[in-house]
């Protein structure tokens, strides 16, 4: 049996050395100016939260009816104030805490999952979430088993200048199928704050974990999640990223690493930049396993005075291996910056087959044109041309929450002209 107390001495320490260690990409910040959230009350059912809460969690694509769920996850601040299992999925699916998840199974958590997949000392930010009492939400879907409606879970900040230190982890067991939807979001009151997350994704033998993360922030209001993925043989992992609204900064650089033979990993992300928005976006994949493919593409749109990083990493560790990183651009304003950083790598595998395809643009002056010369205000054409710019065709997104995001991308086009 894994000594328990030793991880956790482990852990702790690894995470003390790093209190004050910047992170590699993004504006560093003082912890220290951010207050310790408050707990929150438990709720027998979501629609017995007020009115302006509902409505956040519905721009994010958390749907409190609970229709055509198979289960939900509701923290507010630092508590976990509602969590469910549709009846249908019992026995299937476990949908708890993740101090909950640390209690009940201590021994399989601290050996396999708990910090496996994301290093404590990575940074301050790590540091942060190791070192401080902590939530955030665990599930697992069983082995063999398909769950064919959505998981949603939801991180809502209530009050304003708080530090939300959240760890989750996902879990498909062997020949396991879900489809998770995540919303990050706040209340409509918050202005500033802080959110930390780690996130830690394990696909099982073919097993298949479609996982889409909409974050909807506010001008002054700062985020570093921190994910780590391992894919094992025939798995695949799809990540599907929206930000459509101003945030103060936002880094993150997750991490897949596809361990066995045929795995697969997918990377998705639509962003726009709006105001001051400082965004640090990107993703790396490395090739371990024979057969491996990847794929990341990012569509991203600087307005106003906002700066986009946009970043790639591929490392191709086995002759047998293909990639492509797609990363595509659309500057809107002289006052806007955007960086598109490809990074390929090949590892003791000359075999291994990497490409790129990376391009920063204004928005063609033809296609504004067209729009006009049919009778499109120039203004409504740009919003046009925009949305369908950001409009990716992620494949298995619910229709409920393809509705949401169209909705989002066309008030987005529409506000920024």
């Amino acid at each position: 049996m894994p000594d328990v107390e030793a991880r956790k001495t482990e852990i702790h320490r690894l995470a003390e050395v790093a209190a004050d260690k910047p992170a590699t990409y993004g504006p560093d910040l003082d912890l220290g100016s951010f207050d310790v959230a408050a707990d929150a009350k438990s709720v027998e059912s979501l629609e017995s939260l007020n009115k302006q809460t509902k409505e956040a969690a519905l721009d994010i694509g958390f749907d409190t009816t609970e229709d055509d769920r198979s289960g939900s996850y509701f923290q507010m601040d630092r508590s976990p104030i509602y969590r469910k299992v549709e009846q249908m999925f019992d026995n299937k699916l476990e949908i708890m805490s993740t101090e909950e998840a640390l209690a009940l199974y201590p021994e399989l958590m601290y050996e396999k999952y708990y910090w496996r997949n994301v290093a404590p000392d990575k940074d301050k930010y790590t540091a942060q979430v190791a070192l401080t009492r902590t939530e955030g939400y665990f599930i697992r879907v069983k082995a063999g088993q398909k769950i064919d409606k959505p998981i949603q879970a939801c991180l809502f900040v209530s009050e304003n200048n708080v530090s939300q230190n959240v760890h989750s982890i996902i879990i498909l067991e062997e020949g396991a199928e879900a489809n998770v939807l995540t919303g990050c979001t706040i209340h409509p009151k918050v202005r500033n704050g802080l959110h930390a997350g780690i996130s830690e994704f394990y696909v099982g033998k073919g097993a298949k974990l479609t996982f889409t993360m909409i974050h909807n922030w506010s001008e002054d209001f700062h985020v570093r999640p921190r994910t780590g993925v391992t894919v094992e043989e025939d798995g695949v992992y799809i990540s599907n990223y929206v930000m459509l609204r101003p945030v103060c900064s936002l880094q993150t650089f997750p991490v897949a690493r596809l361990i066995g033979d045929r795995s697969r990993a997918v990377f998705n992300s639509i962003v726009y930049g709006l105001d001051d928005s400082y965004v640090d976006i990107g993703s790396e994949t490395s090739l371990e396993g024979a057969g491996t493919r990847s794929e990341a593409v990012a569509r991203t749109v600087s307005a106003d005075r906002s700066t986009i990083y946009s970043r790639g990493r591929l490392i191709g560790r086995n002759n047998d291996c293909k990639a492509h990183l797609d990363c595509r651009g659309i500057v809107q304003s002289e006052s806007s910056t955007q960086w598109a950083i490809p990074d390929l790598a090949s590892v003791g595998a000359p075999g291994a087959e990497l490409s790129h395809e990376a391009a920063i643009s204004p928005i063609a002056a033809e296609e504004i044109y067209y729009l006009m010369s049919r009778g499109v205000p120039k203004d409504e054409a740009i919003s046009m041309i925009t949305r369908g710019f950001l409009d990716l065709d992620i494949p298995g997104l619910p229709p409920a929450l393809r509705r949401q995001i169209d909705k989002a991308l066309e008030e987005t086009a529409k506000e920024s002209m």
